[in-house]
C-alpha cells in the first residue's frame, strides 16, 4: 500500500463518517430510532478512527489489530444500516448508498488484512 492510498482511505472513511452523521441527523427521533442512531454513529465513525489509529501504530502487529477492529466496526455498521431501513423505510435509498460504500470499505480492510499476512 502506498502513502497516497493510505491518505485516500483515511479521507474516504472520514467522508463516510460525515455521511453517517448526516443520515442520523435527518432521521426522525423516536423510541425505535434513537437507540439505532446511537449505535450507528458509534460503529460508523469508528471505522475511520480505527484506520487512522492503525496508520499511527507502533508496528505491524498493532497495525493489524487496529485494521481488524476497523473491519469489525464496518461489519457492525452494515447491521445497523439494515435496521435503519427496517425502522424507517423511506430512507432506504439513502441508506443503500451508505451500505454500498460500507461494504466496499469492509472489503478494502479485509484485503489489507489479507495482504499483511494475517
Amino acid at each position: 500500500m502506498t502513502i497516497n492510498n493510505k491518505y485516500d482511505l483515511e479521507e474516504r472513511t472520514l467522508e463516510f463518517s460525515k455521511e453517517i452523521i448526516r443520515l442520523c441527523k435527518s432521521l426522525p427521533k423516536n423510541i425505535i430510532t434513537i437507540p439505532l442512531i446511537g449505535q450507528l454513529i458509534r460503529s460508523g465513525t469508528a471505522i475511520g478512527a480505527n484506520y487512522i489509529e492503525a496508520n499511527d501504530s507502533l508496528g505491524k502487529k498493532d497495525f493489524l489489530h487496529r485494521v481488524k477492529i476497523a473491519r469489525k466496526e464496518a461489519k457492525e455498521t452494515i447491521y445497523w444500516l439494515k435496521l435503519i431501513i427496517e425502522a424507517e423505510n423511506k430512507f432506504e435509498e439513502q441508506v443503500n448508498v451508505l451500505l454500498k460504500e460500507n461494504i466496499e470499505l469492509k472489503n478494502i480492510l479485509s484485503t489489507i488484512i489479507k495482504n499483511s499476512g494475517s
